[in-house]
């Protein structure tokens, strides 16, 4: 567990970093870029599209995770726009939530005992 928080954090730590030095050197509108890609038809496109359903999947797992509860919901959101540091922190957080039980940080509390 120790092992699989280090990798959490500097992951995140790592790509927050990148990032920054991306946000600095081009901006913040990355959608003209992105979709462009798509639009293309070549590799990188195809590869914002894979991004984009793993995106939607963690956003999906976030919100099902808390029973699509309002909240739940609106963790999904922030999860398929904030990325991988929103999932990674989320992660390592609940990985010490929850002492390590990764059943329990996979599905919850409640499917866990269930």
């Amino acid at each position: 567990m120790t092992a699989f928080r280090i990798l959490l954090a500097v992951l995140t730590l790592a790509l927050v970093a990148y990032t920054g030095v991306t946000i600095a050197n081009h901006g913040v509108n990355l959608f003209p870029d992105f979709f462009g890609d798509m639009a293309e038809m070549g590799w990188p496109g195809q590869f914002n599209a894979d991004f984009t359903t793993m995106l939607a999947m963690s956003g999906l797992w976030l919100a099902w995770r808390h029973h699509f509860t309002p909240g739940g919901i609106a963790l999904g959101v922030l999860g398929f726009f904030g990325g991988g540091p929103v999932l990674m922190t989320y992660l390592l957080v609940q990985s010490f939530r929850f002492n390590g039980d990764m059943k329990i940080v996979l599905v919850g509390p409640q499917r866990a005992s269930a």
